[in-house]
């Protein structure tokens, strides 16, 4: 067994090594982020299984918080009320369980985050889509290839591998940069 653990944290510190390089891209974003949030804008976020699990931790630390107290920001995770996650799926499809989300919630100057280890959910394509039609600003922090979502949000993060545990631990650091970025911008009140 430590072989095998010893085997995937090789993999992963190999992984971070190849990710380095993006640093630049996830600073852009958590930039971004940041400076929609200080406008007046919010932030969307949206996956499907584990990556809707990172969609959700990355709105709720910014609702609640995530090192320092600071004001709430607004932040809606669009993969967590089940109630309209199974409205929209049995009344337009599973393909339109964000786009319609987007067409409701999304506003000029809010940005959408899409989190995919492969890229290639369609529901998370019509949502990019969605997006530029509302003018809402885009990132999609992707895996693998990039799938289907390359190229269509305005900034993307894909992680250098086909592994999908090394791609979701990633994209947990990418969030929680992220939020460090943003939190910045506030004084510590403890």
């Amino acid at each position: 067994m430590t072989t095998l653990l010893s085997s995937q944290l090789t993999d992963l510190i190999a992984t971070a090594e190849r990710f380095r390089n993006l640093l630049p891209e996830v600073e852009a974003a958590g930039l971004l982020i940041r400076d929609a949030l200080k406008a007046g804008g919010k932030l969307l976020t949206a996956g499907n299984g584990g990556s809707a699990a990172d969609a959700l931790h990355l709105s709720e630390e910014l609702v609640g918080r995530f090192d320092k107290e600071r004001p709430s920001l607004p932040a809606i995770c669009l993969s967590a009320d089940p109630t309209l996650l199974t409205c929209i799926g049995n009344d337009y499809g599973y393909d339109h369980l964000f786009s319609r989300q987007v067409q409701g919630l999304g506003r000029e100057g809010d940005v959408l985050v899409v989190f995919t280890t492969s890229g290639n959910s369609q529901n998370l394509v019509l949502a990019l889509e969605s997006a530029k039609q509302k003018k809402v600003r885009t990132i999609a922090v992707l895996g693998k290839s990039g799938g289907r979502a390359k190229g269509l949000a305005d900034l993307e993060i894909i992680v250098p591998s086909n592994v999908t545990a090394r791609i979701q631990e990633l994209h947990t650091f990418v969030l929680h940069s992220w939020l460090t970025i943003i939190e910045a911008e506030y004084p510590s009140s403890k």
